[in-house]
């Protein structure tokens, strides 16, 4: 049963609230570091974790006949922490098959700040535990990295997310990979090649248009 009004655990805020507070953030937060990113006086890089868990991804299929999927077996996870760059559309990972934690945040710090990225670099993330906590932020801010928070329930905003959609559809959608090693390679070969194989792709969908909600229209059951 939802919380009532004045309950401790009913919503904060309520949609018009959330559809304001993206378009303030989106306008005077993220766009003018875009702005600046695309003129070559900064990066920009959207940060999120992808968990692809061993099994079947099933798609869609439309058949006469029926037809049989080979499932694989076991619920390993192969984790991906990436940091996707907006302007130059390069990729950074942390991969692991345990869990994602402010240990491996602060290892995809450091594999950023390795770059040696000229100009204010800026991550733009949500906000987990194992991201928005004080050890993150002070390692963050000993490499001169800017973390730059996205209000809450905002995926839309978060352009790394379109990614983890394109690394499934090509790499496990409606596909059988018999052993976890397999399953891992297939991902990693997407996440390889964004800027080679796959760059024509990517071009089209990781642009710096965002989706936002300014007519949104709810139907009540």
């Amino acid at each position: 049963m939802a919380a009532g009004p004045g309950h401790p655990r009913a919503p904060q805020k309520d949609l018009p609230d959330h559809v304001r507070e993206q378009k303030v953030f989106l306008d005077t937060e993220l766009s003018p570091r875009l702005d600046r990113a695309a003129a070559g006086k900064g990066h920009v890089l959207f940060v999120d974790a992808a968990h692809f868990v061993f099994g079947t991804y099933l798609c869609g299929l439309w058949s006469i006949l029926r037809v049989f999927v080979r499932a694989a077996s076991g619920r390993q996870r192969f984790n991906v922490l990436g940091a996707w760059d907006a302007v130059t559309r390069t990729l950074i990972t942390v991969t692991n098959t345990t869990v994602v934690n402010t240990d491996t945040m602060c290892d995809l710090l450091q594999a950023v700040a390795a770059r040696a990225l000229v100009g204010p670099v800026t991550l733009v993330l949500d906000n987990a535990r194992y991201q928005r906590n004080d050890v993150v932020k002070g390692r963050a801010k000993e490499l001169g990295i800017e973390l730059l928070f996205l209000p809450s329930y905002s995926p839309n905003l978060n352009l790394i997310e379109r990614l983890w959609r394109f690394t499934k559809r090509k790499a496990v959608y409606g596909k059988y990979h018999p052993t976890f090693a397999d399953f891992r390679a297939a991902i990693q070969a997407v996440l390889d090649g964004t800027t080679t194989t796959h760059a024509d792709g990517l071009a089209s969908l990781m642009t710096l248009n965002f989706q936002e909600f300014e007519n949104v229209s709810l139907l009540a059951a």
